[in-house]
């Protein structure tokens, strides 16, 4: 080929590219679109998870899937609901697997993001930029206990990979218990603590030093530590989710945790608390370490720690826990962790969760949500097996997989969004936001109800 047969191609495909780009974006700008955007958006969306995203989300996705294309594709949101591309409303009861605690695109959220954004959007990286530091100053006021010092990150499973440098840093220990039906996300520390085999075997061998032991026996949990300190491997760390989330919504038996916080005492050892789904108010406290009279030696936040609208998470840790890392603070780093934007969602979502006492109201509407569909699946126990939760954190679990795929098909049929989770497939869950009204709650109620009705066991 030429080099001016390949510049005038290359030029034709930018212009196409540029009229793509200019198309999508006079989309983006407008408050409504007609029938046949609605249709185009659809087609493209659909054509490029197939051909350039990953066409194993439109078999995975069979939930939302009609006819081989998707019912609803995602275009606005507000409240306790979004919207898809044709105007169809729906109840989020998956939250974006607990991001919307204060709401879809909470205006003071918003505000706060777009006031920061018309003065600077990220940061320099070498100047102190103000609102991390405020933003830590306010984790060290309102997280339980001692806990003091803050770093910053842009989803879960950075914050877990954080807490886990910290813990090795603290003590060069490398011995790290976690638990079965544990989840901390996907990246390889955090995969290591993660318990889903299916996850994890592509990639072993992950990190050394991980050993994890059924979620909530204590017995096991004391005999691990023994052995650790027998051979000579003295654990570092316990990793834990006060609640389990991804694996089923599990809540640990009572005292649990405190003799978990005991055993990690006697031993030397650290308690890291993985509150990315807990946190921010889901429970009925703000960290569910209160729920539980504990405080965690680290804390890993992220999900609703920014509002609905920013990616943003962070590890807040004891000041003994910390100084490791205040010789060289570029022992462990992230360029977008803490940027302005983020730093101004989370502060405006922390203020909303305090004014408009939400965690107290996750507890209020949690426990009147659990008991009314406790009361929906009564005479349906050959179908559901157990629905359990604290504050807005609940799971449904059925006798399988299949009546469980049956129950979310049938209620987002109906305008309800729930789904399984990733590690117990058989429960789904119910994470609406803190915002959520009563009205809304029995109607989601009702549809499930409706919807256990119609389906066989």
């Amino acid at each position: 080929m030429s080099i001016d047969l390949e510049r005038e191609l290359k030029s034709e495909q930018n212009k196409n590219v540029s009229e793509y780009i200019n198309k999508v974006l006079s989309l983006i700008e407008k408050e409504e679109i007609n029938e046949a955007e609605a249709a185009w958006i659809t087609k493209e969306t659909v054509d490029g998870f197939r051909e350039h995203v990953n066409p194993g989300f439109l078999e995975y996705r069979k939930t939302v899937t009609e006819g081989g294309q998707f019912a609803a594709v995602e275009w606005s949101d507000n409240g306790s609901c979004f919207k898809d591309v044709n105007g169809k409303e729906y109840i989020d009861c998956l939250g974006g697997f607990g991001i919307y605690n204060v709401g879809h695109r909470n205006p003071k959220v918003v505000k706060a993001v777009t006031d920061q954004l018309k003065r600077q959007a990220l940061h320099s990286q070498d100047l102190l930029d103000p609102l991390r530091a405020m933003l830590a100053k306010i984790l060290a006021d309102i997280t339980p206990g001692d806990l003091k010092y803050a770093f910053f990150t842009n989803s879960g499973t950075e914050s877990v990979e954080a807490a886990l440098k910290l813990a090795k840093m603290y003590s060069e220990r490398t011995t790290f218990i976690s638990t079965t039906r544990a989840f901390h996300g996907k990246s390889l520390g955090s995969l290591s603590g993660t318990a889903k085999g299916m996850f994890r075997k592509p990639f072993l061998p992950l990190i050394p030093g991980f050993r994890h032991v059924p979620f909530g026996d204590i017995d096991m949990m004391r005999k691990t530590f023994e052995v650790c300190a027998a051979v000579g491997e003295d654990v570092a760390a316990v990793l834990l989710e006060p609640i389990q989330g991804e694996g089923g919504i599990i809540l640990p038996p009572e005292n649990y945790l405190k003799q978990v916080r005991e055993l990690c005492d006697q031993y030397g050892s650290l308690l890291i608390f993985d509150e990315v789904q807990t946190g921010m108010g889901r429970t009925g406290k703000m960290f569910a370490a209160e729920l539980y009279e504990v405080v965690p030696d680290i804390i890993c936040l992220a999900k609703a720690f920014g509002g609905g609208v920013m990616p943003a998470g962070a590890v807040v840790a004891t000041e003994n826990v910390f100084n490791s890392w205040f010789d060289n603070p570029f022992m462990h780093t992230t360029t977008f962790g803490g940027n302005p934007l983020a730093c101004a969602a989370a502060i405006a979502t922390i203020g909303v969760l305090i004014e408009e006492k939400l965690p107290e109201r996750a507890a209020e509407v949690g426990a009147y949500f659990l008991e009314e569909l406790k009361k929906a699946a009564k005479g349906h126990e050959d179908k559901v097996q157990e629905i359990r939760g604290q504050g807005l954190m609940i799971g449904i679990e059925f006798h399988q997989d299949e009546i469980g795929y049956d129950v979310s098909k049938g209620m987002f049929d109906r305008g309800v969004l729930v789904a399984g989770t990733l590690i117990n497939s058989k429960t789904i869950r119910i994470e609406p936001a803190l915002t959520i009204s009563y009205d809304e709650v029995d109607k989601v109620v009702s549809t499930f109800k409706e919807v256990l009705v119609q389906i066989n066991a």
